[in-house]
């Protein structure tokens, strides 16, 4: 069984691509969206995301969003995988629409994070060995000084919480963007280093590096 993965760098949809690897599913390609719909602090730090799909060993496929729905399901179709991976867990219009996606493409949609809380999932994905650091906040729900906060371990979700504790221990209602640093699918680890902080219409982001962190 081979799967294509969606990839922006954050914890997500690497920990659900970790679980279906798991499960004896091969991930041989990673693929990142280029949005027609605003700004993504991640597709704007592009350069970070191939050297994080580099440490894994996958192969970087991109899309621009421009060409439509229905090319993307004919171009994951020419994959001739099995599976199409994301990391959605209660966002019911993101599944639907992976549904409607896998079914045109004539794959399989798999989402090994639906449905968990998300407090018992972070805490889970932490203990797995994964570390991942805040790329971009919710101007209305999170404060700039939050840009680069690393979770390394329980106590950094603790901290984190108890100082927001109206925020999702995820991120999940869009109060904040990660990616990922280490864990068990990287060959090293990365530490994240701060460019910049910009400004959009709906966040505060950084650009960035990742660096080896020897």
């Amino acid at each position: 069984m081979r799967s294509v993965a969606f990839f922006s760098g954050g914890k997500d949809g690497l920990y659900a691509l970790y679980l279906a690897e798991k499960r004896g599913i091969k991930v041989p390609y990673l693929l990142a969206l280029k949005t027609s719909i605003g700004l993504s602090p991640h597709w704007e730090n592009f350069d970070a995301l191939k050297i994080i799909a580099n440490a894994m060993g996958k192969t970087l496929l991109t899309f621009d969003m421009a060409e439509g729905g229905d090319s993307l399901a004919r171009f994951i179709a020419s994959l001739e995988v099995d599976y199409l991976i994301a990391g959605d867990i209660f966002l019911e219009e993101h599944l639907k629409w992976m549904e409607w996606l896998a079914e045109k493409a004539g794959v399989k949609s798999l989402e090994p994070l639906w449905g968990r809380n998300t407090l018992e999932l972070a805490e889970e994905i932490l203990n797995a060995g994964f570390e991942y650091a805040i790329i971009a906040v919710n101007k209305e729900k999170l404060g700039k000084d939050w840009l680069g906060y690393k979770f390394s371990s329980l106590e950094d979700l603790d901290v984190f919480l108890d100082k927001n504790p109206a925020v999702d221990p995820l991120g999940e209602r869009g109060e904040f963007h990660t990616v990922t640093l280490s864990g068990p699918l990287f060959r090293e680890r990365f530490k994240l280093e701060k460019l910049s902080i910009e400004k959009s219409e709906k966040y505060w982001w950084l650009r960035f590096k990742v660096m080896r962190d020897d």
